[in-house]
């Protein structure tokens, strides 16, 4: 366990990498008083051009790890990516009932409510896309909507290493791929971001669809539904600490921490 762990039965959160800072911003927004572990699994990233086993046993890694630290006694888990998600929740479940666990999915449903022309584009991993949960939440609702699925290989990459010409780049061509987006009949006005390192470059991709277009992510969503979830909420009133944890370069994360959640703790590297 790091000796700079300062948090008291945390919310335990885990992505491939940066991407699930995303949903951890939204959680800290939605439970203040709540401490977190964080780990990015950056040392075997990216989640989503992998195979479902490989991301399985990744999942379960984390999982058992966080779980067998004593002094961080985590009293829930939310898996912070769509691959994962996709390819662990369910067993993870099974083999551990007493803990919630709490997964993302592309946000179709909210979508669809705000959808005027009923043409909405995803743009997901490709392993997210692949994935039979996808699937099955796509069929549910395709009589509903029209969806453009748009696989966007190395886009998490790019984001994971703050690569801005090649996020620009890659997003450039993954909307154009998709058709024209705008508010008129036969135009995309709703643009899911499938995976939670894309809301990152939500500035990119905003400017290059245009203003009519939402963006929809599942952050906000995916807090709502772990409060309901906690066991218990802190009765603690000072704000929450978080604990970051990396398989990867602890300088990426903690640049990301800082950049995008004013966190600048420090970062210490798992050997999982």
């Amino acid at each position: 366990m790091p000796e700079a762990a300062q948090v008291k039965h945390p919310i335990g959160v885990f992505d491939s990498g940066v991407g699930g800072l995303s949903i951890l911003k939204a959680l800290r927004a939605e439970l203040p008083h709540e401490d977190f572990v964080y780990v990015a699994d950056s040392g075997f990233a990216p989640y989503g051009e992998r195979d479902p086993g490989f991301v399985l046993a990744r999942a379960r890694a984390i999982t058992r790890y966080l779980l067998s630290q004593p002094e961080l006694a985590i009293q829930a888990l939310v898996i912070a990516c769509n691959t994962a998600t996709a390819a662990a929740i369910h067993l993870l479940r099974q083999e551990h009932p007493e803990l919630p666990i709490i997964g993302v999915e592309p946000a179709l449903k909210p979508a669809i409510a705000m959808s005027q022309t009923r043409r909405i584009g995803v743009m997901a991993t490709r392993g997210t896309l692949s994935s039979q949960k996808f699937r099955t939440l796509l069929t549910g609702l395709a009589d509903q909507a029209q969806f453009i699925g748009q696989a966007c290989d190395g886009l998490a990459d790019a984001i994971e290493r703050n690569d801005t010409a090649q996020i620009k780049a890659l997003c450039s061509q993954y909307t154009q791929a998709m058709g024209p987006f705008g508010a008129q009949p036969g135009e995309v006005d709703t643009l899911v971001l499938g995976c939670t390192h894309y809301p990152f470059a939500s500035q990119e991709l905003q400017a290059l669809v245009g203003p009519k277009v939402r963006l929809v992510d599942n952050g906000e969503p995916v807090a709502r539904q772990t409060r309901r979830m906690l066991p218990r909420l802190s009765s603690d009133s000072a704000p929450g600490q978080c604990l970051l944890l990396t398989t990867g370069d602890p300088a990426t994360l903690q640049s990301a921490a800082g950049r995008w959640l004013r966190i600048d703790g420090q970062v210490q590297r798992l050997q999982i």
